[in-house]
């Protein structure tokens, strides 16, 4: 039961207090004649900012790399044009499951009502289309007016912090700055339920009372849901090596003693493979079976020894136990009072040792140990999807380095503006961007807005003559006819003069020139922005991970 009484807030007003009580401080976008209100209540509103992105889409994939870094994050677009433009990022942070508070301001009301022709509509009277193509992408929509803001606004954020999924908010343009109605419901959170929790314990317990060597595996989950701290207090209470899937990369801290490296099937350490895949019990956090996660499903897990724990649920084997918090469920295994008698295996990393001489052409044996060398505790690395995605997916990153990539979505350009918002997130981190030339060309934009907002992340952009990852992927055509995957060639380190900024730029084609302008750069960047184009030296020169694809491609092509 509820009542409505009047405020004395308004719409616009009660909604940046709703997002800044979840610790957003920017909310990125474009303005548009729809928005005007909503950024005009922004302007004159202390406590967040807003941070205009060169275009939406970009706007979007930089709201995502904020989120992933402070938990949350909010966008302002316009309607029709500017929702549309941001409906990839928004996808993107859907299938990735990252929550984005999407704002989108509307036509007058009395407009829509009316059924009025207007411009960035259809032209067909129709003002929920939009609506109705984000119900598909996010985990809920609404339209905002000031009898039911109170409500829907703190539903939404209650849906996208509970689902970890974008949600998606209407307002019209004249309704922004209208008095709110007092809404008394409240959102409760997920509480456990203990006859399930209890349930899915004595289930675990039996796996693990008959298990010789247990190990613990961590997914995306573990970073969404801020799960860092419990699953290291799981693994050192049950005494079981953890390893990471390629998702989930960065959220198992990878310079424990315990952390025996990447699960990556037929692709990876085989050393690896061949200790969870034997392994008589696999507790996995947030498990997620997909292509990327599983190296193309060469992986092989008997589900029936995996615990698998969810947000608000447990797998094990086929049996489901709902309604629980994943939280409570690691802290009772905490509890449990088990412990493997085995010791952690031996494992290796395939980056330890660089090999090549100083003067020789950039090669990926080389780069990639000297990239590991360069990251450092509380950096924020952010990798585009690519040859270098799957690279350094394989660097050991040291204590509270943070790893963020589009393992599932994979959308290219992603990450450039990605960083922009991390960089916005986290003004006092270093943030590493590793990405190609390919898809640098997509979202380069958000350089300027580096430069704009004073961000100094070091750049790494790999330029290898076009999308060499596309080239490794199709196997029914020889490369050199696949001239689509060919690219306009740039010179990326003058990009930084055309946005009238000043940054350190260098473009290097051997080892030593790569040694030589990270020195440079670890200098620089203290001050300002750094800009490294790698020239590789052979264009089809790629990581073993990929290599490893190719080749289990070309098999299976030949048997169809």
């Amino acid at each position: 039961m509820s009542t409505l009484t009047q405020t004395g807030t308004t719409l616009g007003n009660y909604l940046l207090d709703s997002l800044q009580q979840e610790g957003i401080t920017e909310i990125f976008g474009v303005p548009g004649d729809y928005n005007f209100t909503l950024l005009d209540t922004l302007e004159k509103y202390e406590g967040i900012g807003f941070v205009p992105a060169r275009n939406e889409l970009n706007a979007g994939y930089a709201a995502d790399g904020y989120a992933r870094i402070k938990g949350i994050s909010a966008m302002i677009t316009t309607f029709g044009v500017g929702e549309m433009s941001a409906c990839n990022a928004i996808a993107g942070a859907y299938s990735e499951n990252v929550p984005i508070i999407h704002i989108v301001g509307t036509p007058k009301t009395q407009a829509q009502q009316g059924k009025k022709l207007m411009h960035h509509t259809l032209l067909d009277g129709d003002y929920d289309v939009f609506r109705r193509v984000y119900e598909s992408i996010t985990a809920y929509t609404t339209v905002l007016t000031p009898e039911n803001a109170m409500f829907e606004i703190p539903q939404a954020i209650h849906i996208a912090k509970t689902t970890g999924k974008p949600v998606y908010l209407m307002v019209a343009i004249d309704l922004v700055t209208q008095q709110v109605l007092q809404h008394t419901a409240e959102q409760q959170p997920l509480q456990t339920s203990e006859s399930s929790l209890q349930a899915a314990i004595n289930h675990a317990r039996q796996l693990l009372e008959a298990s010789e060597n247990a190990v613990l595996l961590s997914d995306s989950t573990v970073l969404r849901q801020r799960w860092q701290e419990p699953a290291r207090k799981l693994a050192e209470a049950l005494n079981i090596p953890a390893a990471s899937t390629m998702m989930g990369k960065s959220g198992f801290d990878e310079s424990h003693a315990r952390y025996i490296g990447m699960y990556s099937g037929a692709f990876g350490n085989q050393e690896v493979t061949e200790t969870i895949e034997n392994a008589d019990t696999v507790i996995a956090l947030g498990l997620i079976w997909s292509d990327t996660n599983t190296a193309n499903f060469t992986a092989q897990l008997d589900m029936n020894k995996v615990i698998n724990i969810q947000p608000q649920s447990v797998m094990i084997g086929e049996a489901a136990y709902q309604n629980i918090r994943g939280e409570d469920m690691i802290s009772a295994l905490i509890e449990l009072g088990w412990m493997s008698m085995s010791a952690v295996p031996e494992t290796s990393f395939p980056y330890t040792e660089q090999q090549g001489q100083l003067e020789e052409p950039l090669n990926t044996s080389y780069y990639y140990p000297r990239f590991q060398q360069l990251i450092q505790e509380d950096d924020i690395v952010i990798t585009e999807t690519g040859t270098l995605f799957y690279g350094m997916s394989q660097v050991r990153l040291p204590h509270n380095a943070m790893y963020i990539g589009q393992g599932g979505w994979q959308s290219i350009g992603y990450a450039t503006p990605s960083t922009f918002g991390a960089s916005i997130a986290a003004p006092n981190r270093r943030v590493l961007l590793f990405t190609g030339e390919g898809s640098m060309q997509l979202t380069v934009q958000e350089l300027s807005s580096m430069l704009e907002y004073g961000c100094k992340p070091i750049i790494f952009v790999l330029n290898n003559g076009g999308y060499t990852i596309e080239k490794y992927l199709n196997v029914k055509e020889e490369v050199a006819k696949q001239t689509y995957n060919e690219i306009p060639g740039w010179n990326y380190t003058q990009l930084i003069s055309t946005f009238g900024r000043d940054a350190y730029t260098a473009r290097v084609t051997t080892n030593g020139e790569l040694d030589e302008a990270i020195r440079q750069a670890e200098q620089e960047q203290q001050h300002r922005l750094c800009l490294i184009e790698l020239i590789a030296g052979d264009p089809m020169d790629a990581p073993d991970y990929m290599k490893k694809i190719r080749e289990f491609m070309q098999e299976q092509e030949k048997q169809q």
